[in-house]
């Protein structure tokens, strides 16, 4: 890294879930840092990139005036309480970016946080942990102080969407004009808008690889119990009486919560453990270039969730020219306004008749896919990385 002049700036961004590994956060991390630093290539402004062990070696430096850190500490540790802010005060940083609430308590200088969702406040219950219940009492109290200190001492807050700024307001009174709202942005997964519904015999061999047999409904995404997979799979149950050869297709990384829902498929007699010939198929992890079939050939993505602070799976969907079904609750209308089909979750008699009217609606299934097209469009990173500049740079005009 150049050799600090005084009108030089440090900006410090905590990147430990950058990447693959940390799913839709690691995403948002990877898209923003990349982003940000071409952003500011030509202004007076270094980058100190702290990453984990996981990572470290994942990120590449791409100039001089970019270095990164390693910070060994897990997330949610109390070892990161101490390691944080001692890597924070050493690297001389100007300004830190916390890409998530996990602020340490103890604040060495001015930071930005960006605010997803406060899921852990809407849905605190034992069974969305893998904790014994004291043990989660106590990590519910340590996350309310964390996320309250965040947004307290935070220079500026950065929410996903009006509805997670809303939200932030209701419950940790935080200032309306220390919020700003920066959308999320959607890859450019796709290879073309022209081009969506090509390469059907490669995709006919994907399918054959991760044994789903068609007409399937999508899933993509992890299975906490906010995500309501057990009620689609109730749903789905009743749509087989109408679809017999229906699939539904649950894509996520295998962990307690997967494991679990997989139970209570097995237990309805919906799936065994070879995926083979069974109605409700689980994949497990499915790489971007395998993951582009399977949007493809759905003949529906379904989203049940009870709560997103943004929802960035259908949106994703929506790229890959796959139409959407989805819950009508917290973000979603607002982020994917009228290019989904939606349903109340907590009403499965209302989402099994909307999954089923537009299954066998061939015209409403093609207008959703040209209002997903149109929709997507509206949502890119590197305008979500300039925005967040713009905040970075907000805040140290000030200091």
């Amino acid at each position: 890294m150049k050799k600090k002049s005084a009108s030089r700036r440090t900006i410090g961004v905590d990147a430990r879930f950058y990447g693959p590994l940390g799913k839709g956060l690691g995403r948002y991390v990877q898209e923003v840092v990349d982003n940000v630093i071409q952003i500011a290539q030509d202004e007076p402004i270094d980058f100190v990139i702290f990453l984990s062990p996981a990572n470290f070696d994942e990120f590449i430096c791409p100039s001089e005036n970019v270095r990164k850190e390693l910070i060994k500490a897990r997330w949610y540790s109390v070892a990161e309480q101490f390691e944080v802010p001692y890597k924070w005060w050493r690297a001389k940083i100007d300004l830190m970016h916390f890409p998530h609430f996990n602020v340490p308590l103890i604040k060495m200088g001015a930071y930005v946080v960006t605010i997803h969702d406060l899921i852990l406040t809407k849905f605190p219950t034992v069974r969305a942990t893998t904790k014994k219940p004291f043990i989660y009492w106590l990590k519910d109290k340590a996350y309310r102080l964390v996320i309250g200190s965040a947004v307290k001492f935070a220079q500026k807050i950065i929410a996903v969407s009006e509805f997670t700024k809303q939200d932030l307001i209701t419950q940790f009174k935080a200032s309306d004009k220390k919020i700003v709202i920066t959308y999320e942005g959607v890859a450019n997964l796709a290879k073309g808008s022209d081009s969506l519904f090509v390469a059907k015999l490669d995709n006919q061999k994907t399918l054959e690889l991760y044994n789903i047999g068609s007409p399937y409904l999508l899933y993509v995404g992890n299975a906490y119990p906010h995500k309501n997979l057990e009620g689609l799979i109730r749903v789905f149950l009743e749509l087989r009486k109408i679809h017999p050869n229906l699939r539904l297709v649950l894509v996520g990384k295998e962990d307690f919560f997967y494991n679990r829902v997989r139970l209570y498929a097995q237990q309805l007699n919906l799936w065994q453990k070879d995926n083979h010939n069974t109605p409700v198929v689980f994949p497990g992890y499915v790489p971007d270039v395998d993951l582009e079939a399977l949007f493809q050939e759905a003949a529906l993505y379904v989203f049940p969730s009870f709560y997103e602070g943004f929802g960035l799976p259908p949106l994703e969907a929506m790229a890959y020219g796959c139409p959407v079904a989805s819950s009508n609750c917290a973000s979603m209308p607002e982020i994917l306004e009228n290019a989904a089909a939606y349903f109340n979750p907590k009403d499965e008699q209302k989402m099994k008749e909307v999954i089923d009217r537009t299954l066998k609606d061939e015209s409403l299934r093609e207008a959703l896919v040209t209002l997903g097209k149109k929709q997507v469009k509206k949502y890119n990173w590197w305008e979500c990385a300039r925005l967040t500049f713009e905040v970075y740079q907000q805040v140290l005009r000030k200091r």
